[in-house]
């Protein structure tokens, strides 16, 4: 330790020279900047002790959330037991690491910031106290010298000569006294400044020391084993994270690297899958904001067993928005949309209009929607199923022009001959198993999805004088005698929604099948327009009218009527029907035939077969003069004389305009 060169001599405290005065002020000016150094140099270490601390409480922290991994219960953890052991082996590492910062922490403050606070406290507080007093006691040592110097040549008074002399006396021993204190710690202070900044650093190594040395026996000890499995771990993570990244860029190369075709939302590059009971995708599904108004959102929907699924994007997961069991779709056009369906619930109540992207995502959403109407799902194999009654209804819409010309070789070569009772009406009885759909109609059968009657019998039907026939029953003094006795007349607004051969007419479900074949193959074939006609119900026909020029489009005795029924789930969907004969073989009588009309009321149904079911009453009344007029008193009857039905139906076509009253919500 070098010695100290410079000091306050004692002898010189007495004199209080000048000489000794300046070497004075170099001790001061020296203790003030150690006094600031002092204060910088605590403040420094007082941080390392804080950063030390909060080192401690941070690994306990961090041990804690070590332990939490294993409690987060992530929904892709699966195959993390391997990283929970290891996780936990840190954090108990981490927690015995954690003990070793504190004691270092407290080491730290025992022998590194105590000291220097000791030093600053102690030493420094007692020089700028001495400093004070050897002040006051110059400042009063200045004031005697000051009385004693002014005391009068002549007239000496001996009192106050002894009084001033002992004052000085007194000031200049007080003065002594201070500045023998403060030299004596101004040069002791050369000494413990030196102690005082070796001693804290002293600590603070031996501190880190020691810590250092608990650690290597900490890990050299217990962790050599642990951290070469980590590692050897880390590195197999490593390598797979590799390998599944240049995976993962050579597929990006190859799914960049397709036509831009592929990002075009309506190509045609893969054809239809009209056989699919499930489907997801994006469609945009029309929401009314007002009265008039209406907004288009796009959505996620999916099909789940018989329902319709809708997710909207960010939500957990999805809501049931229609139940399409026994639902129809039919394609419709949209405020100048494309790819625009509907699907209707059975009631008919329930409706909603969806747009999809593309034709090929618009044909597989309406087939999907009425292969699951079907229930096709609950089927041992409904893809089987599927494909086959996909294969019906493409067969099954072969266009002809006429119901009374049908092509010749038409695939009808097994017709069932019907036997027994023809009942009619809702009330017709059923067997007692449900026949299979081949038995009711032929596979392949042809559809006819207009009426269009040909130039001979339009012109047939205008020749002498171009007579209508009023759908109200008004007629003109030359109608025949036949409207004139009706005692029925009833009309319903109707549209056409097709016609087929079938095997019988004795069964519900004919009717049935038919509307189902029909409504498939519209929906299939993407045939959404219907035209609008006035069915007319009298006591001896059923005619169905064009509303503009009133011509009988075509017509059917009521006698010839030998089934007829409303779809049991939507009430607006009713067909019957019609037997003819078939000369085709060469017989003289013909053989039985039966073809199927399938329409579609603004109305329930059930009226229009109700009002079937009264004619066919009426015509087996006029049998009997009794029997018609008991029916006649029991019914009320019109002015006229005609029958009259609750809630008559004239034309309900007034509730809609345009367009829209031309398609088919079925």
């Amino acid at each position: 330790m070098p010695a100290v060169h410079h000091k306050l001599l004692l002898e010189d405290a007495l004199q209080d020279s000048p000489q000794t005065r300046s070497l004075l002020s170099v001790f001061e000016e020296d203790v003030g900047m150690l006094t600031d150094y002092t204060n910088q140099l605590l403040q420094s270490m007082q941080r390392v002790f804080g950063a030390q601390s909060e080192m401690g409480l941070a690994t306990e922290q961090l041990s804690q959330q070590l332990l939490d991994y294993e409690k987060k219960n992530f929904a892709l953890g699966k195959g993390d037991e391997e990283v929970i052991t290891t996780l936990q082996n840190f954090a108990k590492t981490v927690g015995e690491l954690n003990s070793l910062h504190s004691e270092l922490a407290n080491q730290m403050a025992d022998s590194m910031v105590f000291p220097l606070i000791q030093f600053r406290e102690k030493d420094l507080t007692e020089i700028s106290t001495l400093k004070e007093i050897f002040g006051i006691a110059t400042d009063e040592h200045e004031a005697a010298m000051v009385k004693y110097s002014r005391l009068p040549k002549k007239k000496e008074n001996e009192k106050l000569k002894s009084d001033l002399v002992k004052e000085v006396a007194y000031t200049r021993r007080k003065q002594h006294q201070a500045s023998l204190q403060y030299y004596c710690a101004l040069n002791a202070l050369q000494y413990r400044k030196r102690v005082a900044m070796l001693e804290p650093m002293l600590g603070y190594t031996q501190a880190q020391i020691s810590f250092f040395k608990k650690g290597i026996e900490l890990v050299s000890k217990k962790m050599d084993n642990f951290l070469s499995s980590v590692s050897n771990m880390t590195q197999s993570i490593q390598t797979q994270l590799d390998a599944e990244a240049e995976v993962m860029r050579v597929s990006q190369r190859e799914f960049l690297s397709v036509e831009d075709t592929v990002y075009m939302p309506d190509k045609d590059s893969e054809p239809v899958n009209r056989t699919l009971i499930q489907k997801a995708g994006y469609l945009n599904i029309r929401n009314k904001t007002g009265l008039v108004t209406t907004a288009w959102d796009r959505l996620y929907f999916f099909t789940q067993g018989g329902n319709l699924m809708c997710q909207p994007r960010g939500a957990v997961a999805g809501g049931m928005v229609l139940d399409l069991d026994n639902s129809s779709v039919m394609a419709v056009e949209c405020e100048d949309r494309r790819y625009c369906f509907q699907i209707t619930s059975p009631s008919g109540k329930t409706s909603m209009i969806l747009q999809a992207e593309s034709k090929k995502e618009y044909e597989e959403w309406i087939c999907t929607v009425n292969n699951i109407s079907r229930q096709i799902y609950l089927t041992d194999n409904p893809e089987a199923v599927a494909i086959r009654l996909n294969q019906t209804a493409i067969q099954a819409v072969t266009p002809i022009t006429s119901f009374e010309k049908r092509q010749e070789g038409s695939p009808n070569p097994d017709r069932a001959k019907p036997g027994g009772i023809h009942a009619a009406g809702s009330g017709s009885q059923k067997t007692g198993a449900a026949p299979e759909p081949e038995d009711l109609i032929a596979p392949g059968t042809p559809i006819q999805f207009d009426i269009m009657l040909p130039a001979s019998e339009f012109q047939d039907q205008n020749r002498g004088g171009g007579r209508r026939t009023n759908p109200f029953g008004e007629t003109d003094d030359d109608c025949s005698t036949e409207s004139d006795d009706s005692l029925l007349q009833q009309v319903f607004a109707v549209r056409f929604l097709g016609s087929m051969a079938v095997r019988c007419g004795n069964n519900q479900e004919v009717i049935y099948e038919a509307m189902r074949q029909v409504l498939a193959a519209r929906a299939i074939h993407n045939i959404f327009k219907t035209t609008e006609s006035h069915l007319m119900v009298t006591s001896s026909s059923l005619r169905l009218i064009d509303p503009q020029t009133q011509v009988t489009r075509i017509s059917f005795q009521l006698r010839e009527v030998c089934q007829f029924a409303a779809h049991q789930e939507n009430g607006r969907l009713m067909g019957f029907v019609v037997e003819g004969s078939d000369w085709s073989e060469g017989d003289e009588e013909g053989e039985p035939s039966f073809s199927a009309f399938v329409f579609e009321s603004n109305t329930e149904g059930e009226k229009i077969c109700y009002t079937i079911s009264l004619a066919k009453d009426i015509t087996e009344a006029k049998k009997d003069p009794e029997a018609l007029a008991q029916l006649m008193k029991n019914m009320p009857l019109t002015n006229d004389g005609k029958f009259l039905l609750l809630e008559p139906e004239t034309s309900d076509t007034s509730d809609g305009g345009g367009q829209e009253d031309l398609e088919s919500e079925a």
